[in-house]
């Protein structure tokens, strides 16, 4: 994939997380990844997220897949669209629309989803918690952008979608292929597609609310506190009134949820592993025989290439004592020595060739070993077996 036509700092600088930005012919030659049918058979399978949105009479209604392939001849004249999410787990040509976009860090990225429309299809105004960019595949689209949206923006009463009840649009544009608009968190917009066939490639990115961080953390840490962990008070006198929670028990009482709270390395850990477990298990590259670290060593000394399961989720963060913790699908791995500059490699590069001398490292191969056995990490010898 070619890189972006876009002055990625002046982006983050101006654009990121602050107003949408239209950005025309993206790359120098587009060509879109996917056909229409390719898209459609993924909706029609098991393990897939897919969404159909078609207009009735009484509006727009959701159906959730998978999809059976009849429902495609039966749609009729109307609008309608097709959503799938993580096409990227499945195409290698749809995963490549994520490198340009990798200035943003890995840990931020979700997934990309794709969209089908006819002729004046669309999923209604709305808004969504995350930054997207939305790149236009095939035929065009009319984008709508509308202000800034939050929790007391009226919606429109609907049992399946957050639609938008009063949405006033403040700019408009028509994509063609290679375009793409970028839309912030919170960003009222609004597509409609011009003419059939019709796709849209949405690069979407996470964002954890502080209510998730909070929650997961608090449970994280209280399951590992000793039940004799309590509020004490030796110090304990005499108060005028035995109705008042007085001011030294509140402080004593927050310092223990806060001292609790409080550890950076462990909040790291937990974090990282938490942040990394995949949002689909459905691509499972977990070997029917465990690999050995013999057979490892092996094609390390071979250079045969590793690849990331696209499904995967790989990420690091250096600690205190200047080890790294590899992250990879809810699991921590510390690594030093061997071991650190493999772990960055694996983040920085889906797909590479290790270097021969890996093969004499132990923990290097262990640690190979353990993300191959675990589905998160292949071997590509295609070319051998060839």
């Amino acid at each position: 994939m070619q890189q972006l036509n876009l002055d990625i700092a002046t982006f983050l600088r101006d654009y990121w997380q602050k107003k949408p930005l239209l950005i025309r012919q993206g790359w120098q030659a587009w060509h879109n990844p996917l056909e229409p049918d390719e898209l459609a058979g993924l909706a029609c399978e098991e393990g897939t997220e897919s969404r159909l949105i078609t207009c009735t009479d009484n509006g727009l209604a959701m159906e959730n897949g998978p999809l059976p392939e009849t429902r495609f001849a039966e749609l009729g004249s109307a609008p309608w669209t097709l959503l799938v999410q993580a096409v990227d787990h499945h195409v290698p040509d749809v995963a490549a629309l994520i490198e340009p976009f990798r200035f943003v860090p890995d840990w931020r990225i979700d997934d990309v989803m794709v969209s089908y429309a006819t002729n004046g299809g669309g999923v209604g105004p709305h808004y969504d918690q995350y930054d997207v960019f939305l790149v236009q595949g095939l035929g065009k689209r009319r984008w709508r952008i509308g202000p800034r949206c939050d929790s007391a923006t009226p919606l429109l009463p609907h049992p399946d979608l957050r639609l938008i009840a009063d949405f006033a649009a403040t700019d408009e544009w028509i994509l063609e292929p290679g375009d793409i608009l970028y839309v912030p968190p919170c960003f009222a917009h609004d597509g409609i597609a011009v003419g059939h066939d019709c796709m849209t490639y949405s690069i979407g990115f996470r964002a954890p609310s502080r209510a998730e961080i909070t929650e997961f953390w608090s449970e994280h840490q209280a399951d590992a506190m000793a039940d004799e962990d309590r509020y004490t008070d030796p110090d304990l006198t005499i108060q005028a009134n035995p109705g008042e929670i007085a001011a030294q028990a509140i402080d004593r009482l927050q310092s223990m949820m806060l001292e609790a709270l409080s550890n950076r390395e462990a909040f790291a850990r937990w974090f990282g592993t938490h942040n990394s477990m995949p949002k689909y298990t459905e691509v499972d590259w977990s070997p029917e025989e465990a690999i050995t670290q013999e057979t490892v060593q092996t094609l390390l000394a071979q250079g045969a290439p590793l690849c990331r399961n696209p499904a995967s989720r790989f990420a690091f963060t250096r600690m205190a004592d200047g080890s790294i913790l590899l992250f990879v699908d809810g699991h921590s791995f510390a690594c030093t020595a061997d071991t650190a500059p493999l772990a960055e490699r694996l983040c920085a590069d889906r797909m590479f060739t290790p270097t021969s001398r890996l093969a004499d490292s132990h923990a290097a191969a262990d640690l190979i070993v353990a993300l191959v056995n675990q589905g998160s990490l292949a071997f590509d010898t295609q070319d051998e077996a060839e």
